[in-house]
């Protein structure tokens, strides 16, 4: 259940080995719209239904990417560039497939995880005006040629969102170096989620998050069931988190 992006974004995707095996779920979305609640509130629920589930996170989902995190979301890097910024997020990713995206697709497994190419697209071609060409040109070498099958993005107003981030990062500020950045910055990156959502919308859907946790995930879940229902991910012999992390 793995397909390729082209450069021009096209929504045809091109032939596939593993198509009979694993599926591919991302969560995105501005820092604070409730993205990493609904990725968990998801692979649990999943869990339930017995499905084999593997959760990862970007930046991190192995401990070389995990260091790679840390550089990436201090806020005493700021004067870390945009280019740097890239190549690292692009670092990260690519241990994350080789390790573990793919192992786990390659076993059947559902696969959840918390930002994917198209944060790169949204937070560096977006918002840091890098574009999206050299996003995918990376991408291509990067990732192996896998996409998500499905991508959900929790879409809030940029306002609500920085609040959110804001009022977490005061109980802790060692992830807060993007967070920081203008909200000029921010909504750019939500525009280029939006662009996403334009380019793709078989792929990439739009939740509304505005509302609280629970409406927020019943609308994740009418999207998921009907993914499912064209799917046949491999369902385990038992549905304990702690084997699938």
């Amino acid at each position: 259940m793995i397909s390729k992006r082209s450069c021009t974004m096209s929504t045809t995707s091109a032939a596939n080995p593993f198509a009979s095996q694993g599926l591919f779920i991302t969560f995105e979305g501005l820092d604070g719209s409730g993205k990493s609640t609904q990725a968990r509130v998801l692979a649990d629920r999943l869990r339930k239904e017995g499905y084999a589930i593997y959760e990862t996170v970007e930046p991190g989902g192995t401990p070389i990417g995990q260091q790679i995190r840390r550089i990436l979301l201090d806020p005493a890097n700021q004067e870390l560039g945009a280019i740097p910024e890239l190549l690292l997020m692009f670092a990260s990713r690519a241990q994350n497939v080789e390790q573990a995206i793919l192992p786990a697709l390659e076993e059947g497994k559902i696969v959840i995880a918390d930002r994917f190419t198209d944060s790169t697209i949204a937070y560096q071609g977006s918002g840091r005006g890098l574009g999206w060409e050299v996003v995918l040109e990376l991408e291509r070498i990067a990732c192996q040629g896998i996409r998500p099958n499905l991508t959900l993005c929790i879409d809030v107003d940029t306002e609500t969102a920085l609040n959110r981030a804001r009022a977490r990062n005061n109980t802790n500020r060692q992830e807060a170096r993007i967070d920081e950045q203008a909200a000029e910055f921010h909504q750019k990156v939500r525009e280029g989620y939006l662009e996403l959502a334009r380019r793709e919308p078989e792929r990439f859907r739009l939740i509304d998050g505005s509302g609280n946790e629970q409406s927020t995930a019943v609308k994740v879940w009418d999207v998921v069931q009907a993914v499912l229902r064209d799917a046949s991910p491999a369902r385990s012999v038992s549905s304990s988190p702690s084997s699938n992390r």
